[in-house]
């Protein structure tokens, strides 16, 4: 295994833990433990942005500027979908 690799399992790895610390934190009924649960989520989602932020300056985690048609269709869609289905006319995003 090289760098990147390395690299890229280190994030998978991270990105599945917060997943299920949040689900901890949604099933935690006693206090003491949530805030526990809350400030170690809080360090891995912080460990995850930190190997995100290095493969991306390397390289090695790319992403592709999207079509501005493209998003502006899915805001339009997104926006109809908050006018009608939320309810109390949820139409204040914008």
């Amino acid at each position: 295994m090289n760098d990147r690799d390395f690299l890229n399992d280190a994030l998978a790895t991270e990105k599945y833990i917060t997943n299920n610390y949040s689900i901890a934190l949604n099933e935690a009924s006693h206090e003491a433990l949530y805030q526990d649960l809350l400030s170690i989520c809080t360090e891995a989602q912080n460990e995850q942005r930190q190997l995100y932020n290095l493969m991306f300056k390397k390289g090695w985690y790319k992403l592709e500027q999207e079509d501005q048609q493209k998003l502006q269709q899915k805001h339009q869609q997104f926006y109809n979908y908050t006018t009608t289905q939320f309810p109390y006319g949820g139409g204040q995003l914008q």
